[in-house]
């Protein structure tokens, strides 16, 4: 068994809406390089069988998308990707066609945390034209997230879930209500491989926010790591600045930076539920374990 569940690899921080639930980023806007993107997944590969192309940034504007998901296939990894959806027209041949692809992770809460004129029918149509195409040909498992509820903490932009959800039960053909069926657990299957997660407004770790705690539980560097852009290693794909760097793929070896002292201070700080980095003792998410 590899020692990760999951690793993250951030191949743009690039994206094509401006979300308010995100807090953007402010480091150097860029895309990863095939050469890079190589580099990488051959340095993981021993340590996880599956990459995420998340943490900032729309993996689908990569204009490498198609040549990185080779690189993966011929490095054995299955790939998982988080998308805001809106150029998933132009991008479903690619991942229809490509044998790495593993998950499509759809943020459907990205359509109301927009200001932009996006037609809620066309941006349905497109995902849900999708999942009945990979349905029919492939095995890809497709995630429809709706993470804007509201909480005792954060307003969430939910007004159109209603209508969200009545036109996937429409264009997939389902027959009974996601909201009925779905709301209580806040997840289900609607379909085969097609799955519903409804939660929360995500709230990501701010280094400036007052809340602070030193009691707190992760996964990070316990089944997941994240690699940035520029190939700075951090603890979790919240990390999206990099405040937490371990170090940096293309300069030292990724086994070092695992098994540095700051890293397995965090780790044993996660395990006692004592925590000394200033960014963990001030997310969200982490609050949740």
């Amino acid at each position: 068994m590899k020692r990760y569940k999951k690793i993250y690899v951030e191949i743009t921080n690039v994206c094509n809406l401006k979300c308010d639930f995100c807090p953007l980023t402010k480091r150097p806007l860029e895309f990863m390089t095939e050469e890079s993107f190589e580099y990488i997944v051959s340095s993981i590969k021993h340590l996880t069988d599956q990459i995420y192309f998340h943490v900032m940034g729309e993996p689908l504007l990569h204009p490498k998308l198609s040549e990185l998901l080779q690189i993966s296939d011929r490095h054995g990894l299955k790939v998982n990707i988080t998308t805001n959806a809106v150029l998933i027209h132009e991008a479903e041949d690619i991942l229809l066609t490509s044998p790495a692809v593993k998950q499509v992770n759809f943020s459907l809460g990205s359509f109301e945390a927009n200001s932009e004129s996006l037609n809620l029918d066309d941006y349905i149509g497109n995902i849900t034209s999708f999942i009945l195409k990979a349905q029919a040909t492939t095995n890809i498992v497709s995630s429809l997230r709706l993470w804007n509820l509201d909480s005792h903490i954060t307003k969430g932009a939910n007004s159109w879930n209603d209508k969200i959800m009545a036109l996937l039960e429409d264009h997939l053909s389902l027959g009974f209500s996601i909201k009925e069926n779905c709301m209580t657990y806040r997840a289900g299957k609607l379909s085969n491989n097609v799955y519903v997660n409804i939660a929360q407004k995500f709230e990501w770790p701010d280094i400036d926010q007052t809340f602070s705690t030193e009691r707190v539980f992760c996964y990070g560097l316990r089944d997941k790591i994240a690699i940035l852009v520029d190939g700075t290693v951090v603890p979790c794909c919240h990390d999206s600045d990099g405040n937490i760097a371990l170090g940096n793929i293309f300069e030292t070896p990724i086994d070092a930076i695992i098994d540095s002292p700051r890293a397995k201070a965090m780790y044993k700080g996660f395990t006692d539920r004592k925590v000394e980095e200033e960014l963990c003792q001030k997310c969200g998410f982490a609050r949740k374990f």
